[in-house]
């Protein structure tokens, strides 16, 4: 039986995504740029992903904020910024950071699932979502309702984790979870044809894959990045080719199909 929203939404209450990446007073400036830090030193594919600077001018719904660390980036790019996330914790933190930065932006609590309940609906030029639809009991149903803020010339970008990947077999095999914390309810996990079920309706044009998370988590809970020694003593160049085939991050681009 599948998890209902209410315990996705406590777990990411309970424990909201990045929160523990940094020892200093949450709230303070000081907190949110090592928590920045550590997440894209960790996942450096993100901004690449986001393409920030190409937003500047335009509008930007992220589906899933969390404590808005993209968030923040799209803002500081010029974009016209709404987030939205089910954790009212995340989104406590997420205002807590713009007011931080003295930065403008639009933020909704709400179940994505019922986007257009909470989030006046609205033509965006990007629809961005990294790492969150997977969580949900139904993502086709936020799938649905993120095209009523598309049109012919928006776009889709979201990360879903991907079924064929390192992670998933280390998961299979009892030697990894999927998500920092234990006990997460929901986490499905995606191969192309799946994705291409998934988004009914739109036009995929892109779908690569990306990161193997290669360092010791004791370290990295204190902010150190050391590497297993099986990826240490791997040649770059290896690693690269193992993530393209392997990654847990499944970067999907998608328009509206015409």
């Amino acid at each position: 039986m599948t998890a209902t929203i209410e315990e996705v939404k406590k777990f990411w209450d309970d424990r909201p995504c990045n929160v523990r990446h940094s020892t200093k007073d949450v709230g303070t400036r000081e907190y949110f740029d090592e928590v920045e830090k550590k997440r894209y030193t960790a996942e450096p594919h993100i901004p690449a992903f986001a393409e920030f600077n190409r937003w500047n001018g335009k509008k930007v719904l992220e589906v899933g904020c969390g404590m808005a660390t993209e968030g923040i980036n799209f803002v500081r790019a010029g974009a016209q910024y709404t987030g939205t996330d089910l954790s009212k914790e995340s989104i406590d933190l997420a205002f807590s950071r713009f007011v931080s930065y003295n930065v403008e932006g639009q933020l909704y609590t709400g179940n994505a699932e019922e986007l257009s309940s909470f989030v006046p609906i609205e033509t965006y030029d990007l629809i961005y979502s990294f790492g969150v639809i997977h969580h949900s009991p139904h993502p086709e149903k936020i799938v649905s309702e993120i095209k009523n803020y598309m049109n012919k010339d928006s776009l889709l970008k979201i990360m879903l984790y991907a079924k064929d990947s390192w992670k998933s077999a280390m998961i299979r095999a009892d030697l990894d979870q999927p998500e920092a914390q234990y006990g997460c309810p929901i986490a499905n996990t995606y191969n192309f044809q799946d994705v291409q079920n998934l988004l009914k309706g739109f036009r995929i044009t892109g779908c690569e894959q990306r990161h193997i998370f290669p360092y010791r988590i004791e370290p990295y809970k204190k902010g150190l990045f050391i590497k297993e020694p099986w990826f240490e003593a791997m040649p770059d160049k290896v690693f690269n080719a193992l993530q393209f085939q392997l990654g847990w991050h499944l970067l999907i681009t998608a328009k509206l199909e015409d």
